[in-house]
């Protein structure tokens, strides 16, 4: 059954056909025909399953039929989301869908100033996809009134539970019109849901696209046992091979010490977590879907809503607690058919949480005892050629929400080493390019402090990269790293904070 058969509108199905989206995905599928027709509903989906879709396409429908012009602080659609991360990518998502409608939309989340957010909200839009707090903060304020909201979506529920936003979704919510279509989206439906359910939807339908824990038919999951010293060279090993990773940890300190010691190993790698300015996450996102950085190394605040094309590889660095959050962080990979791999990494004092982890989630890994980077399994799970960037991309962000002090450098020649391809292997077959990773260099800037400006070397594409010293902005001294793997670093440091 194609989209028009489902009842979708002919020219958002145009805007669909021109993006390559042609065929709806199971939660597509059972939830469009009611959210189309009005009706309150309650969908349940895996991260990656087309939920973002699944409400968007009803609530632009909704709103190109009734033809109301957007008033002043009034909006006519919300969309709650719990990160700001998701909350870009939904209005990625929204953005052909409004322009083909004459839609008007806005982004609300904290972190970045209040100032254009209450412009717009002045002006009037049609559409507002915000975080809880920041919402919460402008309606205070008198600059938004959910009075004329005609369809309210929450999703990823179940996350906005674990962060502890129910108590501002429900005051949030309960300012909406009882009148208006509820569309309330999760990964999985648990007693926190129910009380949103019974409070806030009418008579609603129930879709469930798939089991709760199982995991995606073509995605594969290793468990590499090693000791505490290997993990470091094992991940620069895996991270070097072509293509995209995830790298995830347990803590902030945890991923900002990991991405400084994959980037001193010749891997160009950004951050992602908590700690870290709007500007800087953005800054970070970008670099990561573009390819300058070719490994991102998050806490669990990438787990959901972050979307990225051909992530090929996943890897758990720390175990996650709960196998909620396992089947959330692997979700990056093996999106929209694709084929995926994922590894956790475990030491000998956490297999038994690990052995736990698995069962609850539903799936069994292949368990490979690894004494370094030197293991053919590593091949094998992340096939190609490893390829090396000295200093790889350093990004230090100040947390600071006005600092700019990135300083993003790439320099000298890849340090290749040649590996099989691992064309068998068990199970689990990362996606294979011929493309090498190359070290893009930016610009270097001075830091926070301003400083002289000066012009990293920039790495060309292909492998080979133009030599040159890189200089620190306003210092003038050399800063060469000599981008040596990661071999001789003792314990690994991306574990130890809480």
């Amino acid at each position: 059954m194609n989209f028009a058969e489902l009842g979708v509108p002919s020219s958002l199905v145009q805007v669909l056909d021109q993006q390559g989206i042609t065929t709806p995905t199971p939660i597509q599928a059972a939830t469009l025909p009611d959210s189309l027709a009005g009706r309150d509903v309650l969908g349940r989906g895996r991260t990656g399953s087309g939920k973002t879709y699944a409400f968007l396409l009803p609530m632009v429908a909704r709103l190109d039929a009734s033809k109301l012009p957007a008033m002043p602080r009034k909006p006519r659609a919300l969309i709650l989301a719990p990160t700001r991360e998701l909350v870009g990518q939904i209005e990625a998502s929204l953005a052909p869908l409004a322009r083909a409608t004459g839609l008007t939309t806005r982004t609300i989340f904290g972190g970045v100033g209040q100032n254009p957010q209450v412009t717009a909200l002045k002006k009037g839009v049609d559409i507002v996809i915000a975080c809880p707090g920041r919402l919460e903060d402008l309606m205070g304020q008198g600059y938004a009134d959910l009075s004329a909201v005609e369809v309210t979506v929450l999703d990823e529920a179940d996350h906005m539970a674990d962060l502890g936003f129910l108590p501002g979704v429900r005051r949030i919510m309960d300012k909406t019109p009882q009148s208006g279509q509820r569309l309330l989206f999760s990964a999985t439906l648990d007693k926190a849901i129910d009380v949103l359910v019974k409070r806030f939807l009418s008579q609603p339908v129930t879709h469930e696209a798939d089991s709760a824990q199982s995991p995606v038919a073509t995605m594969h999951h290793h468990v590499l046992h090693l000791t505490r010293e290997q993990r470091v060279p094992v991940l620069v090993d895996l991270t070097s091979a072509p293509g995209r990773t995830v790298v995830f940890t347990r803590t902030k300190y945890g991923a900002k010490a990991l991405a400084r010691q994959l980037n001193k190993s010749g891997v160009p790698s950004v951050e992602l977590h908590g700690n870290l300015s709007q500007n800087a996450r953005t800054r970070n996102m970008e670099a990561f879907h573009s390819g300058t950085a070719t490994t991102l190394v998050a806490t669990d605040i990438a787990a959901r809503g972050i979307h990225v094309d051909d992530v090929s590889l996943v890897v758990h660095a720390d175990p996650p607690v709960e196998h909620k959050a396992y089947l959330h962080r692997s979700g990056r990979t093996a999106r929209a058919g694709n084929e995926g791999t994922v590894i956790t990494l475990m030491t000998d004092e956490q297999v038994k949480d690990v052995r736990d982890l698995t069962r609850l989630a539903g799936i069994k890994p292949v368990t490979t005892k690894v004494n370094g980077p030197d293991h053919p399994v590593l091949v094998q799970l992340a096939p190609g050629e490893r390829s090396l960037v000295p200093g790889g991309l350093v990004v230090e962000t100040p947390t600071g929400a006005g600092a700019q002090g990135a300083r993003a450098q790439g320099g000298g020649r890849n340090r290749s080493r040649r590996r099989g391809n691992g064309g068998g292997g068990q199970g689990g077959q990362a996606k294979q390019g011929s493309r090498q990773r190359s070290g893009q260099g930016a610009k270097a800037s001075g830091g926070s402090q301003g400083g002289q400006r000066s012009q990293g070397s920039q790495a060309a594409t292909g492998g080979q990269s133009r030599g040159g010293q890189r200089r620190r902005g306003g210092s003038g001294g050399q800063a060469g790293q000599s981008g040596q793997r990661a071999g001789g670093h003792s314990a690994a440091s991306f574990s130890r904070g809480r």
